[in-house]
């Protein structure tokens, strides 16, 4: 471990009454079978769970859909990674040898992942209220910059929009496959922009439903890829 955790402790504004459990957190596989793994995939759930909850606060009149966006604007690989930065997470992470070697601690993946840990390893010590209130203040501010005067519209429009204002062409939709009986078809579109090479499918009852499904999957990429 570059840097001793209670140093990081301070700076993420925690206590541990168990610090053992905080020093699993920050533990890659690579460096021991005792990792944060587990504590990874507790994490991701109360993330989550407390973002969906604030959100349905902040917004008492927004619909189930633009609640969704919302948070998978928010509890996503890169802006887990980037809040983690911003603690200089990284410094204190035990990797093996390999992912020290290959810049493991820079890896958004990693970064994400500990970062979950951490949450999850609070809720053991502490219980969900100090989780709570801690995710609260550490998405504070995205939390804070969020407005529904885009979400809203339809990812269809959202993705028109953005490309109009970038001067591009606009998205393209392509129907890939038709299958099922006349009255519960099932329809999958692939969606390409200009803006990057990857593409999405989305899936739906209808040629419609399926577009808007991969409208929504290409804003999220190009969310996460912008950050």
């Amino acid at each position: 471990m570059i840097k001793k955790p209670e140093v990081l402790c301070k700076k993420l504004g925690l206590t541990f009454n168990t610090p053992e459990i905080f020093v699993t957190a920050l533990t890659h596989r690579s460096a021991s079978a005792k990792n944060n793994e587990r504590l990874e995939f507790l994490g991701d759930s109360i993330l989550g769970f407390v973002i969906a909850e604030q959100l349905y606060q902040r917004f008492p009149t927004a619909p189930e859909g633009v609640l969704s966006r919302l948070r998978a604007s928010l509890v996503n690989q890169s802006t887990l990674a980037e809040l983690a930065r911003q603690y200089q997470l990284g410094d204190y992470l035990l990797l093996g040898s390999g992912e020290l070697k290959s810049g493991g601690f820079r890896r958004d993946s990693i970064l994400s992942d500990a970062l979950e840990a951490v949450i999850a390893a609070l809720f053991i010590d502490q219980g969900v209220a100090a989780c709570q209130q801690w995710i609260a203040q550490l998405f504070a501010e995205k939390l804070a910059s969020l407005s529904l005067d885009n979400w809203q519209k339809d990812p269809k429009t959202q993705l028109q929009e953005l490309m109009q204002a970038k001067k591009m062409d606009l998205p393209d939709y392509e129907l890939i496959t038709m299958s099922g009986l006349a009255h519960e078809q099932t329809f999958k579109v692939q969606c390409t922009v200009p803006l990057i090479v990857k593409t999405v499918i989305g899936t739906g009852i209808s040629r419609k439903k399926a577009e808007q499904s991969a409208a929504e999957q290409m804003l999220q990429l190009l969310n996460e890829d912008k950050q």
